[in-house]
């Protein structure tokens, strides 16, 4: 292992991971030997597989998304615009994860220095970050998607019932209420023009049978879409607005009009 070893950004977690692959794993050497006619040479798997594995998988994966989704939701349209990343959780899940992969490799390609610097064992250092490669991107994919399907709620809630504008009214009865203020055309477009894709179960051929990959392509759908939040609909978005009571919508309108006449 190289000490104080300073490599480019690009090629930096490509040497972390080189310095946590383990000389061994189980009982399998990762180190072959291999007989030719001409005499033995050896391959080191503790050294290839490092070096090529983690980024091929990265990459792989970065470049059949496109079609890996189209597959699962049947979506063959042209998509121009981005989608937020709060409206399409999994893939925001699957995005974070992938940052903490490359960073924490990132992160062991100066193990040593973080050792020296923090007067650590270097051997702990490197147990830590074995941990968090293989964990911290489940645990990244977990908090992000839970993350962004609470932000669709929120901006449901904001959608039906407004934003909270401070102002607390006391009605004839005697009931405390705050007033929210209702969003504006545009900003409620934001929140509601997007498409969130439903879990669609395996359908059969022509013939009626269900194939094997339709049957993995409906498993992968629920695993992907189960968890949704669906925009509001201009049916739920006029329903929440029948329901308000004439008082809230008596006082809505007497803070919408001091507002103006400021």
């Amino acid at each position: 292992m190289s000490a104080g070893t300073q490599p480019d950004w690009y090629i930096g977690w490509v040497d972390g991971a080189l310095r946590l692959m383990p000389g061994w794993i189980g009982n399998i050497p990762m180190e072959w030997n291999i007989p030719f006619p001409w005499g033995t040479n050896t391959l080191s798997m503790n050294v290839l597989f490092p070096a090529l594995v983690p980024a091929g998988i990265v990459f792989t994966l970065l470049f059949a998304w496109p079609w890996i989704e189209a597959w699962l939701t049947k979506d063959k349209a042209v998509h121009n615009l981005l989608d937020r990343p709060r409206n399409a959780p999994f893939r925001t899940g699957v995005g974070v994860a992938g940052i903490i992969f490359y960073c924490v490799m990132w992160a062991a390609a100066g193990s040593d220095l973080i050792a020296t610097h923090f007067m650590v064992s270097l051997n702990d250092v490197t147990y830590w970050l074995r941990f968090l490669v293989i964990f911290g991107p489940l645990i990244g994919f977990a908090v992000a998607r839970r993350i962004a399907l609470a932000l669709q709620r929120k901006d449901r809630e904001i959608v039906l019932h407004g934003v909270e504008s401070g102002r607390i009214v006391r009605l004839p009865h005697g009931e405390y209420i705050e007033v929210h203020e209702p969003v504006d055309e545009y900003k409620r477009y934001k929140l509601v023009d997007f498409t969130s894709h439903e879990v669609s179960p395996a359908q059969p051929d022509a013939r009626g049978k269900i194939s094997g990959k339709e049957k993995l392509r409906g498993r992968l759908s629920r695993f992907f879409f189960e968890d949704r939040v669906a925009p509001v609909t201009p049916r739920e978005l006029e329903a929440a607005h029948h329901h308000e009571s004439p008082a809230e919508v008596e006082a809505q309108a007497e803070d919408q009009a001091s507002i103006t006449n400021r």
